[in-house]
């Protein structure tokens, strides 16, 4: 994980008690304890096809159904163009994680296995450097 995103991400954790939606503040939960065992790496030693902020993601679901979204801080979802915020519980089971890799995460829905089938990240996302 990229060094400011984590800095990012464990600011965003330490204020998440606010957080109404038992389902989603379950995600933060498991999110949190995965960060504890995150690799953190300077930008340029980071993968280009591991899911971060702005990254544009597409995942199969064990249940049938594929979908492409991108993941970004919370200010900038927008459901309409498939922007999710990474404290979702989708965007919070994704971040870290690379193309090919599975991933497994208790949603609302109940648990799901994910797999990502491609990562793009084009370039740097600086909204987070006003935040931190």
């Amino acid at each position: 994980m990229e060094k400011r995103e984590y800095v990012y991400l464990k600011r965003i954790l330490n204020i998440s008690g606010y957080v109404g939606d038992h389902e989603t503040q379950r995600s933060l939960t498991k999110l949190s304890e995965e960060l504890k065992s995150a690799q953190v790496v300077d930008e340029e030693n980071l993968p280009k096809d591991v899911v971060r902020f702005n990254s544009q993601v597409t995942v199969i679901s064990d249940k049938g159904w594929e979908r492409s979204f991108q993941v970004v801080i919370p200010v900038d979802r927008d459901f309409n163009q498939n922007k999710i915020s990474v404290l979702t519980p989708m965007g919070s089971a994704l971040m870290g994680y690379s193309e090919n890799d599975t991933v497994d995460w208790d949603f609302p829905g109940g648990k799901e296995t994910l797999k990502i089938t491609k990562v793009v990240y084009e370039h740097n996302y600086k909204g987070i450097d006003i935040l931190l």
